[in-house]
Order: structure tokens, then C-alpha cells, then sequence
């Protein structure tokens, strides 16, 4: 079975979540990004424990292009340590999984 993942990606707010996601599917890095607004984040970060409301991306992408999609995403994202966490789909429904990979073929 081809391999994707789900990748995770907070953003500070909608209109940063709409052009990153945008820019990975038009960059064919992602076949889709469901984009998660309002998720309230508990964090550390710089000896201080922050909170803040972020925007959630849930990226869609061929397991091969993981790598040039984290590239893309941290180089247009505003965070100074955006969070880009890629997790492995074991199974699913076959012809998602197949139109994925063709969305993120090269």
C-alpha cells in the first residue's frame, strides 16, 4: 500500500493558516490541508508557560515529499519554531491514499 501521512501544524491565525495551506497544495507538497480554527494552545517557551488561541492545519501528504513540505512550511511560516510534527498512516481508504500520492507527485 502507498505510504502518506498526516501532518500537524499550528498557525497564529486564519489568514496565516489559508496562505501556507494554499501555498503546499499549489506547491503539489500536500493534496489537501483541513484547516482547524480556534484550538486553544498551553505551551512552554522561553521559561514562560504561554496560552494562546492558534489555527490547526491537518496536512495530507505522500510520505516522499515530507521532507521538502516541512522545508517549504517552516521557511514560510512566521513562527520562530513552527510546529511541524509528521505522523505515519498506517491504513486507509485506498483510493484516498492513492489520489494523495497522486496529488503530490512531482
Amino acid at each position: 500500500m502507498p505510504t502518506i501521512t498526516l501532518n500537524l501544524c499550528t498557525c497564529p491565525d486564519l489568514d496565516c493558516a489559508e496562505r501556507l495551506a494554499k501555498a503546499l497544495v499549489q506547491q503539489r507538497l500536500a493534496a489537501c490541508v483541513n484547516i482547524l480554527p480556534g484550538i486553544s494552545s498551553v505551551y512552554a517557551w522561553q521559561g514562560q508557560i504561554e496560552q494562546e488561541t492558534e489555527v490547526l492545519l491537518l496536512i495530507k501528504t505522500a510520505s516522499e515529499q515530507v521532507q521538502a513540505m516541512t522545508q517549504a512550511l517552516a521557511e514560510l511560516h512566521p513562527y520562530e519554531v513552527p510546529e511541524i510534527i509528521s505522523l505515519p498512516v498506517g491504513t486507509g481508504h485506498l483510493p484516498y491514499i492513492e489520489w494523495v500520492k497522486q496529488c503530490t507527485s512531482p
